[in-house]
């Protein structure tokens, strides 16, 4: 079954400065599909494209989302039928709303089994505030209606104009995977595994512990207590534990759908059948373009690790961004926490597990 991604983002954001990228670095080997629109437009773009052996249905007759919804539905077909591809990259216009083109393409999608995949925006960090005053109505709905919000130019602007950026973003889309790294740092698999969703840091903390129903203890995988369990196992998923030495793409093994892993709470309940009210903990996770300092981290995790300000927490982990290009990793475990350089990564990600998490006091712990 082939997979749809939708690329939306205004006019000069950078959409094909990012394909170029994700069909180089993310995609190479699969039989991808480019179907553009650029409002009646000669599709100025469609010369690199072909020479790099990707084939074209390019739409200058109209937007996608109202006078072409008939002809895009044919012509999405007929890309099947001709192409066989196994991922239709679709990039409509600038001046669209994200909205009306999900809805065009998941009525074609339906007929001709193709799995919508998913709905990004591209968003010039440095015209954000301009375009949300200006283009409101337009610009607005590309990212209310994104599950990727993917920021462009971020390293031509100052700290306070990113951070400030983000919050207009979060006004309007709290859940979207948020992409602050300036896209040379990054890979474009990186870039793609955000886009499907499959890096959630906090699923992969909530997947490596489990509370034990008999002594209420949270147990990483392969780690046993002396309680016989009867009829459950710890060990029952095939996921290992990711100890410290890990580096960062190790995070991509897993495939996680659809999970939103942005402040909020996720309840979790231990084994099927063998869960109690007292063994629910709860996660708080967010992530953040805010720079941190060693010595502020490290004062952090001290004071997470020390004080009953936060709830009971088992578990905390993140990657952050640290002074100039450099990245602060961290995790703890109740008494003791580490601190470590590392990779960068699409954006800051913090993760807190535990019980009777205090949410506000942690955002204030950590400034977000």
């Amino acid at each position: 079954m082939a997979k749809i991604d939708i690329i939306s983002g205004f006019l000069g954001a950078g959409k094909t400065t990012l394909i170029k990228k994700l069909l180089k670095e993310a995609l190479p080997g699969e039989q991808v599909v480019l179907i553009e629109n650029e409002f009646g437009e000669i599709g100025i773009d469609g010369g690199f494209l072909k020479e790099a052996g990707i084939q074209i249905t390019e739409m200058n007759s109209g937007c996608i989302c109202c006078s072409l919804v008939g002809d895009f539905g044919t012509a999405l077909r007929e890309v099947v039928d001709k192409y066989h591809p196994d991922r239709i990259l679709i990039e409509p216009s600038g001046v669209g709303k994200l909205s009306d083109v999900i809805k065009a393409v998941q009525n074609v999608a339906d007929e001709a089994g193709l799995e919508m995949n998913s709905f990004t925006a591209v968003v010039d960090a440095k015209k954000c505030r301009v375009f949300m005053k200006n283009f409101g109505e337009f610009f607005v709905n590309q990212i209310e209606y994104a599950k990727t919000i993917i920021l462009s130019r971020t390293q031509n602007v100052t700290q306070e104009k990113l951070e400030e950026c983000v919050d207009l973003i979060r006004q309007h889309n709290d859940k979207a995977a948020l992409i602050t790294t300036p896209w040379d740092d990054l890979d474009g698999k990186q870039i793609l595994d955000a886009m499907e969703q499959k890096h959630s840091l906090e699923e992969e903390l909530l997947e490596a512990a489990r509370v034990c129903p008999d002594c209420g203890h949270v147990h990483e995988h392969g780690e046993h207590c002396d309680h016989d369990h009867h009829d459950h196992d710890h060990d029952h998923h095939d996921h290992k534990h990711h100890d410290h030495d890990h580096d960062h793409h190790d995070h991509h093994d897993h495939e996680h759908h659809d999970h939103d892993h942005h402040d909020h709470d996720h309840h979790h309940h231990g084994h099927e059948g063998h869960h109690h009210a007292d063994e629910v903990f709860t996660s708080w996770g967010v992530q953040t373009p805010h720079r941190y300092t060693k010595d502020e981290m490290e004062s952090i995790l001290r004071e997470l690790s020390e004080s009953e300000n936060y709830g009971t927490v088992l578990r905390a982990k993140g990657m952050v961004y640290g002074e100039g290009n450099s990245w602060i990793y961290f995790d703890l475990v109740p008494g003791e926490y580490e601190i470590r350089d590392g990779a960068p990564e699409y954006t800051g990600q913090i993760c807190v597990i535990g019980s009777k998490i205090r949410e506000e006091a942690l955002k204030e712990l950590f400034h977000v």
